[in-house]
């Protein structure tokens, strides 16, 4: 089974940046696609990005489309998410999970990591 592990998480003022990172190990994990959800405190668990296993797919919510950017280095086995012109809202914890393609639902992903903390405030 594969292993995930989030990590780049943080406090920032709004308008600012960080990347979160999702390390994976275990079985062959450059043959799934990765996705990264967020879930703020009171709210329901939403998808933030998705991107193929070779990277050549890539899907965002509409709330994040132009701040933020998935991509993926295999060689590492390491998927990123560079988040840009952060605003408050996007105060969540954020996960990685694994699937073999993007699916649409959150309950499809097999494998979850245990989350990172990103709080955007001033």
């Amino acid at each position: 089974q594969l292993q995930l592990v989030e990590s780049g998480g943080g406090l920032v003022q709004p308008g600012g940046s960080l990347r979160l990172s999702c390390a994976a190990s275990g079985f062959t994990p450059d043959v799934y696609a990765i996705g990264w959800f967020r879930q703020a405190p009171g709210k329901e668990r939403e998808g933030v990005s998705c991107i193929s296993s070779r990277g050549g797919i890539t899907n965002y919510a509409d709330s994040v489309k132009g701040r933020f950017t998935i991509s993926r280095d295999n060689a590492k086995n390491t998927v990123y998410l560079q988040m840009n012109s952060l605003k408050p809202e996007d105060t969540a914890v954020y996960y990685c999970a694994s699937g073999w393609v993007c699916y649409d639902r959150a309950a499809d992903f097999r494998s979850w990591g245990q989350g990172t903390q990103v709080t955007v405030s001033s």
